[in-house]
């Protein structure tokens, strides 16, 4: 069973960076496709990237294509998300998640772990 723990999250201007990073403990991280989820104040809780088990495949949404990159480190266990030209709209609380083997889905219903998340404000 592994554990998540995200950190990373902060205040930010728009246009300004910032980076998350989930640790990862409690099971062989390289057998699990990971990605980041995240939840704007009063919205549904949306897909924002993942990768795959093995790290060749990645997938982001639309709305970060180009903005946002997904990395993993199998070694130290853990996966990051590097967040540029961000914008208020970016605004939410961001969720490391999990599953077992599989493709980098950006469907919430097939992640079964998941991080407390971190919350991230981009002021405009």
């Amino acid at each position: 069973q592994v554990q998540l723990v995200e950190s990373g999250g902060g205040l930010v201007q728009a246009g300004g960076s910032l980076s998350l990073s989930c640790a990862a403990s409690g099971g062989t991280f390289s057998r699990y496709a990971v990605g980041w989820f995240r939840q704007a104040p009063g919205k549904e809780r949306e897909f924002v990237a993942a990768t795959s088990y093995s790290g060749g495949t990645t997938n982001y949404a639309d709305s970060v294509k180009g903005r946002f990159t997904i990395s993993r480190d199998n070694a130290k266990s853990m996966v990051a998300l590097q967040m540029n030209s961000l914008s208020p709209e970016d605004t939410g609380v961001y969720y490391c998640v999990a599953k077992l083997f599989g493709l980098a889905s950006q469907t919430q219903l097939q992640y079964n772990h998941w991080g407390q998340g971190t919350r991230v404000t981009v002021s405009s």
